[in-house]
């Protein structure tokens, strides 16, 4: 139940698309941060004022699923470092940044991935009962905090921010040799760069 505003990912996903560019119009935006520090501090102080349990910080895993982890994935992901797993969050961070958009991830935990074994004698049901539980805890939760959040956020709109940046120096193709009808198409990203 406790929420973590995540600023890392590992992302083990290989089944979705991960870029808005592709052949003939490269861009290379950098990850490193991947997520806009200006919203996770606010995203924290307004969980910190709204009562909800908050970690500034951590790593996501993302996995393609729909299968859950083996426990050998799982223990490999634990001694990785990785706080959270989900089948979210990738490519949504990637694409953010190439959208030169600012990107931030609240992580709900409902339960704990399968290195942790279950408490004996819980059965299925109980387990599905508790997860629930959790789920509906942690959405009401996660609505206090927006509400919480919303107006610092709207007092920020404007702020000059890196994540708004992003491809100022991440378009390495010639841009004489990229095709027009890949600008016109990705015009809504690059556009201000090819004027």
């Amino acid at each position: 139940g406790t929420f973590a505003i995540v600023d890392q990912f590992i992302d083990r996903t290989f089944a979705r698309e991960k870029s808005f560019f592709g052949p003939g119009f490269v861009a290379h935006v950098s990850l490193a941060h991947p997520t806009c520090p200006r919203l996770d501090a606010a995203l924290y102080e307004a969980a910190q004022n709204a009562g909800v349990k908050v970690v500034k910080g951590g790593t996501y895993l993302a996995m393609e699923g729909p299968q859950f982890s083996t426990l050998a994935e799982s223990l490999l992901y634990k001694s990785w470092g990785c706080s959270v797993i989900g089948m979210t969050a990738m490519p949504e961070a990637k694409l953010a940044r190439e959208a030169e958009i600012c990107y931030a991830l609240i992580a709900l935990p409902t339960d704990y991935d399968c290195w942790r074994p279950h408490e004996a004698g819980k059965d299925r049901e109980a387990l599905l009962r508790e997860i629930i539980g959790n789920l509906n805890a942690v959405t009401t939760n996660a609505i206090e905090l927006l509400r919480a959040a919303m107006p610092a956020l709207a007092g920020q709109i404007d702020a000059p921010c890196a994540c708004r940046e992003a491809l100022a120096m991440a378009i390495w193709s010639d841009r004489s040799r990229i095709a027009s009808a890949d600008v016109e198409r990705l015009s809504l990203l690059v556009g201000r760069y090819f004027t």
